[in-house]
C-alpha cells in the first residue's frame, strides 16, 4: 500500500518522529496493524487523530512502535485477505477504519489478537462485544451513535431552509443502521411539517443518479447520512450538490471542509484519537476484554459561510451561535 504517502503526511503533522534506529531495533518494536476499507486520502484527519491517541499513550511510530497499513480502497472483498496478512505478520493489535466491514473481517480472522474498532452502530447488536462495559473477547473500541443525531440534522437543515417543503435523504441500503435512520428522519421531518423523499445509493453511479433526481424538484434541500461509502466519496457528493444548487447537511466535518454547506455529527478525528489511546493501552499489557467500549462524546456543528453565500442562504443567528466551527 502507499505507506510512504502515509508516513510523509504524518511527518508533516508532527505525529511521527524518526530517530536513528537499526533494523534489529525496529524489529524489536511492537507492531500495530491498521486495517481500512477506504482509501487513505479520505481519512487523513482520522489517521492523524489515531496517531495523537497513540502518542498520548507514549507510543510514536518509528521510535517505539511500528505500524503496518492495509487499505482495501473500497474493495471490501479484499478485507479478509488483508486482515489475515496482518495476523501472519504477528501484529500485537489491529485498529480498524471505515465502518463495520473491516471490524467483521478482523473478527473473522482472529479470536486472540486484540482488535480496536470505531463504529457508528451498536457493537453489542452487531456481535462485536458481549456488552459495552465488559466486552469479554478480543474486541473493544469506540462507538458513536449515528441514528439519534438524524433528527438534529433535520432540524438544523430546516432552520437554514425554512421554505423547503420537501427534504431529500440519501442512504446506503447496505448500511445496517439504514432502517432506524430513515424512521428517525421521517419522524423529525413530520414533526416540523416537512415531507421526506428517500433515495438509496450503494455504488458510485447511484450517487450521481440520486443527486440528479433530487435536483429535478424532488427535494429542496438534502441530508446525506453517516456512511463510510459516502464519506469516501465526499468530494463527489459535495460537487454534485453544488452543481444542483441543493443545500445539504452531512454527518461529518469532511464534507463542509471540502465545500459542503454544513455538517453535524461526531468528531471522527476525536473518536480515532480514543481508539489510538486504547491501542496504546493494549500494547502496555491491558486486555480488550477488560476495556469498556467508549462512547464518543464530542459532537460538532460545522458551517461553510462561502457555500451558504453561493447558495444565497442567510444563516440564522441562532444556528451561527451554535456552530463549533465556521469555515469562511
Amino acid at each position: 500500500m502507499r505507506r510512504r504517502e502515509v508516513i510523509a503526511f504524518l511527518a508533516g503533522t508532527g505525529a511521527v518522529a524518526w530517530p536513528p534506529a537499526s533494523r534489529a531495533q525496529q524489529n524489536a518494536m511492537p507492531l500495530v496493524g491498521l486495517l481500512s476499507s477506504v482509501p487513505f486520502e479520505t481519512r487523513r484527519d482520522q489517521l492523524a487523530g489515531f496517531h495523537r491517541g497513540l502518542n498520548e499513550s507514549g507510543f510514536v511510530e518509528g521510535r517505539n512502535v511500528r505500524i503496518e497499513y492495509r487499505w482495501a480502497d473500497n474493495r471490501r472483498e479484499r478485507l479478509q485477505e488483508l486482515a489475515a496478512d496482518l495476523i501472519k505478520l504477528g501484529v500485537a493489535v489491529i485498529v480498524t477504519i471505515g465502518g463495520d466491514t473491516p471490524i467483521m473481517a478482523a473478527k473473522a480472522a482472529t479470536v486472540t489478537t486484540p482488535v480496536v474498532f470505531v463504529t457508528g452502530g451498536d457493537p453489542v447488536q452487531h456481535g462485536f462485544v458481549a456488552s459495552l462495559n465488559r466486552p469479554g473477547g478480543n474486541l473493544t473500541g469506540v462507538s458513536f451513535s449515528v441514528t439519534f443525531l438524524v433528527g438534529k440534522r433535520v432540524q438544523a437543515l430546516s432552520e437554514l431552509t425554512p421554505t423547503a417543503a420537501t427534504l431529500g435523504l440519501l442512504v446506503n441500503p447496505s448500511n445496517p443502521n439504514v432502517r432506524s435512520t430513515v424512521t428517525d428522519a421521517q419522524e423529525a421531518a413530520q414533526a416540523l411539517g416537512r415531507k421526506l423523499f428517500v433515495l438509496e445509493a450503494a455504488v458510485e453511479s447511484e450517487i450521481d443518479e440520486a443527486l440528479a433526481i433530487f435536483s429535478q424538484g424532488k427535494a429542496e434541500a438534502i441530508l446525506v447520512e453517516a456512511d463510510p461509502f459516502f464519506l469516501a466519496r465526499h468530494e463527489q457528493i459535495v460537487a454534485l450538490a453544488a452543481q444542483a444548487r441543493l443545500p445539504a447537511i452531512y454527518a461529518f466535518r469532511e464534507f463542509p471542509a471540502a465545500g459542503g454547506l454544513m455538517s453535524y455529527g461526531t468528531s471522527l478525528a476525536d473518536a480515532y484519537r480514543q481508539a489510538g489511546a486504547y491501542a496504546g493501552r493494549i500494547l502496555k499489557g491491558e486486555k480488550p476484554a477488560d476495556l469498556p467500549v467508549q462512547q464518543a462524546t464530542r459532537f460538532e456543528l460545522v458551517l461553510n459561510l462561502k457555500t451558504a453565500n453561493a447558495l444565497g442562504l442567510a444563516i440564522p443567528p441562532t444556528l451561527l451561535a451554535r456552530a463549533d466551527e465556521v469555515i469562511e
